[in-house]
């Protein structure tokens, strides 16, 4: 190698060369930032203090609030979807009654009563009147259709409310939507158990009753009836089972019972006061106030118009003619009559029926209104003002099927006492008839004599025993019919001992008297107890021709939707208890009475009529009970407490009771003559005292004579039967 011979050294290359390095731009040493001076004033720690524990108790409250949201959401999550796994579908919700009901139709298969729970049917969104769904929405929850169940805005106003006006946060408006109402009528879901130990009322009580925990699980509950069921069929579910007064359950057994048609024919009107019976459905029923539901009904519709589901014409035309019941609604006939025929039938169809029921009977709703009319208008044209005197009527036809009861002076009402089925009363003279009769069926006749004279009986145990009549004089001697239609009582105490009383008990029970009869002679007096109902039934086996009935209301009783009766009728016709001749001359007599006897006040103006009066001992009880030929009725009055009639007879009030309950009964119908047999004329004194001793008397007989005067001892041996010795 020449010269040095050496490589120059391997150097990097610099990343810049001397331009770069001159271009690039020098680097400065960091300054130091300036930090501003503190001011003087302790101002600014004090709000940074008061910032942090703000930000702090804000985490705090931040962290708390989001995860309790958290375990409530969840909370609430799981409870919705627990409940709407047990909710079933729609139709098994409708009908949530334990109890059946028994509809009760009159001779012409008209409804007149109803008992127990009545569901008239499912109806629906879809069916029912648009009136009466707007309704519903305008009265109970205007934003139903926007909200999700539960109402916030409805809540907060309910709370706001109670509190204004004194109450707690959760008494009084509760601000429920319908939604939630519904999960209230389901009782949460929670079946009636029979076996509980609660009684149904109190079961529903429960389920009514508000509480914190309660409202609570309302919430999912109504959650998940709005995931499960859409807004027409929690409204459809509403419409069934909302209890509206009167033993109706839903809307359509409502719009039945009170309008007589269905729930989807009903106008405004009667929307609208359907409607206002769910605040207080027994406060705010028709049949309880007609003038206050019209009243409440009246409010309803002004809601409808506000809420543009009525025009202002439609607003003022239901305002002019407000709803009104329905013809058997408004007259509420029967009712007494329908108490006794739910308790003529068995009670497990009857009165605690688990079924719905049907129940036909012998009501004539004519003859029901024609007995309260008449009824009325007696005590209020004859009876002092304030008197607290009752009164029963019974209308029956001969073979015991009863047309009309009136059971007390109060008409319209359910589960009453009943003073003509349950009031045992002694009957005065209206026993007299089975004296008469029981002598008719032994051979004795009508135009034979009796003595009316002062008599004593020596009664075992008791002692000496005179009875008196009414008048406490005497008449001597009179005709069986002069002394049953003059109503005297110490002949008839005479045709008793001479008959026997044993078959005057006999006569009397096969004609349907089942109370216990008196033992002694004052049997022929009426000293025993009876029903109205079964002393008329006893005078239509007079009328009928001498054979017992059994009064009976009930004609048959089926389930609702079966074609064949369970029960077939009850009562009628029974076995024979006296001739026919016998009946035929009784109701010669009983016809006496009113043409010219102790009854004229019950005589008809356009037919005949036989029956009789009966007064008991003091005035306590006066009867009046008598027939037509086509038609029994029987009238009791008195006082519930025993306290004496004052001046009251069976030949005055009851009698013109009577009367006014037969001219109505018998209006339009033609004019029948009673199934009587006239007895010929009775024979003279003098002949029958000649025939049978050969000595003559007097033609005339003797008045208030002394009972050993001659010709009264001729006559006691000439009819000694009928003329106990003293």
């Amino acid at each position: 190698m020449s010269g040095s011979g050496k490589k120059p050294p391997l150097v990097a290359e610099k990343r810049y060369g001397a331009q770069t390095r001159a271009a690039r731009p020098e680097q400065r040493k960091p300054q130091a930032r300036k930090t501003p001076a503190r001011k003087a004033r302790g101002g600014n720690l004090l709000s940074r203090l008061v910032g942090g524990i703000f930000r702090l108790v804000f985490r705090i409250v931040w962290g708390v609030a989001w995860r309790t949201a958290a375990v409530v959401a969840l909370l609430l999550g799981l409870g919705t979807f627990y409940y709407y796994s047990t909710l079933p579908p729609v139709g098994a919700l409708l009908d949530g009654r334990t109890r059946g009901s028994v509809t009760l139709l009159d001779n012409e298969g008209q409804v007149f009563a109803w008992r127990g729970e009545t569901f008239g049917g499912q109806i629906t969104v879809e069916n029912v009147s648009p009136h009466l769904k707007n309704a519903v929405v305008a009265t109970e929850d205007r934003r139903f259709y926007q909200h999700f169940g539960v109402s916030p805005r409805g809540i907060a106003g309910a709370i706001r409310i109670n509190m204004r006006e004194g109450r707690s946060p959760l008494s009084g408006n509760g601000g429920s939507t319908i939604t939630q109402q519904v999960a209230k009528l389901l009782c949460l879901g929670v079946p009636y158990d029979r076996t509980s130990g609660q009684t149904e009322a109190e079961y529903e009580a429960d389920c009514r009753r508000s509480s914190v925990w309660r409202k609570i699980k309302e919430v999912p509950y109504a959650l998940a009836m709005e995931a499960k069921y859409s807004k027409d069929e929690i409204l459809t579910i509403y419409l069934n089972r909302a209890y509206l007064g009167a033993g109706a359950r839903g809307f359509e057994a409502a719009a039945q019972r009170y309008f007589g048609k269905s729930a989807n024919q009903v106008n405004p009107a009667e929307a609208a006061m359907l409607a206002g019976l769910l605040v207080a459905p027994s406060y705010y029923a028709p049949t309880r106030s007609l003038e206050r539901a019209q009243g409440r009904a009246n409010v309803i519709l002004g809601l409808m118009a506000e809420q543009r589901y009525l025009t202002q014409a439609q607003l003022a035309e239901a305002r002019s003619n407000p709803a009104r019941l329905s013809e058997a609604a408004e007259a509420r006939a029967g009712g007494y009559f329908a108490d006794w025929v739910m308790e003529s039938g068995p009670s497990f169809l009857t009165r605690e029926t688990t079924e719905d029921v049907i129940i036909r009977t012998t009501l004539d709703q004519r003859i029901q209104r024609a007995a309260e009319s008449a009824l009325a208008h007696i005590f209020e044209t004859k009876v002092r003002e304030g008197s607290e005197a009752q009164a029963a009527i019974v209308v029956m036809s001969a073979d015991g099927a009863v047309r009309a009861m009136v059971g007390g002076r109060r008409t319209q009402v359910s589960g009453a006492f009943n003073r003509a089925t349950q009031a045992l009363r002694q009957t005065g003279s209206s026993f007299k008839p089975f004296v008469f009769a029981a002598a008719m069926d032994l051979g004795y006749n009508p135009s034979d004599w009796v003595e009316d004279s002062p008599l004593t009986l020596n009664i075992p145990g008791s002692g000496p025993w005179s009875p008196r009549n009414y008048t406490n004089d005497f008449r001597g001697q009179v005709t069986l019919t002069e002394a049953f239609k003059h109503s005297l009582n110490i002949p008839a105490v005479r045709v008793s001992e001479s008959v026997g009383r044993d078959n005057i008990r006999r006569v009397a029970a096969e004609f349907g008297i089942n109370s216990t009869l008196a033992q002694g002679p004052a049997l022929a007096l009426g000293t025993s107890e009876s029903t109205l109902v079964e002393m008329t039934g006893a005078y239509a086996g007079i009328l009928n021709g001498g054979n017992a009935v059994r009064p009976y209301g009930l004609v048959d009783l089926r389930l609702v939707g079966d074609s064949q009766p369970l029960i077939g009728q009850e009562g009628g016709i029974q076995n024979r208890v006296i001739s026919q001749q016998a009946a035929a001359l009784t109701t010669f007599m009983m016809r006496e009475v009113i043409e010219s006897g102790t009854g004229t006040r019950a005589k008809l103006p356009d037919r005949e009529a036989a029956g009789k009066t009966g007064t008991t001992q003091a005035a306590r009880d006066a009867w009046f009970i008598g027939f037509t030929a086509d038609y029994v009725a029987g009238v009791w009055m008195g006082y519930d407490d025993n306290t004496p009639l004052n001046g009251v007879t069976g030949g005055g009030l009851p009698a013109e009771i009577w009367r006014e309950v037969m001219v109505r009964v018998h209006q339009g119908l033609p004019a029948r003559p009673l199934p009587l047999e006239v007895p010929p004329p009775p024979v003279p004194l003098e002949t029958v005292v000649r025939q049978h001793t050969g000595r003559a008397v007097a033609a005339e007989s003797p008045r208030n004579e002394p009972a050993e005067n001659p010709i009264d001892q001729i006559l006691r041996e000439v009819l000694g039967p009928l003329m106990p010795g003293n």
